[in-house]
């Protein structure tokens, strides 16, 4: 294969590098060019000491990692562990954790100042966000979250969030959401108007990506109706995210939602067989010059 004559930003997500062959996977990613960039859009690994490591190997080899969290970073096991455990850590603190121990290895998070790329494609503010879900991705036919939690549970479409994903302090997934919302916002409000962005977020920041999902309920655990003009109000030349493990473009007000994901094996063998080649093969994706597959 021919090497890029011009450096690329690359997004990557979902990597879920427990499953051997996904670590494997991803210790395969290169850079095609030495000034590649990294975006790495949440759910590397379960364990902060693994998500850490696998973030560092990436930064070894790409001129810059940028990385926000998924919900699996943020489950947690065995929550009244010994306190020496750092696995123990949720919520805030979990989060808070992750970011720092990224930082020790160079890794951007979404706490961190916001890059430029100026590459091709650029300039851009390159923005990784951390805003997770408020269960308003109603299913049809209800009209709160309680009654769409109400029609997930009885149609047995449970995110397995509901048992392992804490917001402490927060009082509820819901208003840790809501926080994140004002200040992720305030701080896009913020920047230079003149420079357009490339948003990157876990969970999509729009409905539309969650319209083909097999579980329509599962939409609840996708994202919040409060980013639906974020793209806009933001001049976002594409929104990169993952979360959905189907890895795809969508087109929304003429931006492109870039969905990045590895996913499970058996998911990329499934997409291995709609493409026509090995689908890990077509990771990362480009993201500034984005192709539907």
């Amino acid at each position: 294969m021919t090497a890029p004559a011009q450096p690329r930003l690359l997004a990557v997500s979902d990597l879920h590098v427990r499953h051997a062959e996904n670590a494997a996977i991803t210790e395969s990613l290169r850079p095609g060019h030495p000034g590649d960039w990294l975006v790495v859009a949440g759910d590397v690994d379960e364990r902060i000491e693994s998500v850490v490591a696998t973030l560092a190997s990436l930064r070894e080899r790409f001129a810059a990692v940028l990385w926000t969290p998924g919900n699996h970073e943020l489950w947690t096991r065995g929550k009244n562990a010994r306190a020496e455990d750092v696995e123990r850590l949720a919520g805030v603190a979990r989060y808070d954790e992750l970011v720092r121990r990224c930082r020790e290895v160079g890794v951007s998070t979404p706490e961190d100042e916001w890059p430029v790329w100026d590459g091709p494609g650029g300039p851009v503010v390159v923005a990784p966000l951390f805003v997770p879900y408020d269960y308003s991705f109603l299913p049809a036919g209800t009209a709160t979250p309680d009654e769409g939690l109400a029609a997930a549970y009885a149609a047995g479409v449970v995110c397995t969030d509901e048992h392992l994903m804490y917001p402490d302090p927060y009082p509820s997934r819901a208003a840790w959401s809501a926080a994140r919302v004002t200040a992720t916002a305030a701080r896009l409000d913020a920047l230079d108007p003149a420079l357009p962005t490339v948003l990157v977020n876990h969970w999509p920041l729009v409905r539309e990506p969650c319209d083909v999902l097999r579980y329509p309920e599962f939409a609840l655990w996708c994202g919040t109706t409060a980013t639906a003009d974020w793209h806009r109000r933001y001049r976002a030349r594409a929104v990169v995210h993952g979360h959905l493990h189907i890895p795809r473009t969508v087109t929304v007000d003429d931006v492109p939602f870039v969905e990045v994901s590895l996913g499970y094996p058996r998911e990329w063998r499934r997409h291995s067989e709609r493409v026509g080649s090995h689908f890990p093969d077509l990771l990362p994706r480009t993201v500034l010059a984005p192709s539907i597959r």
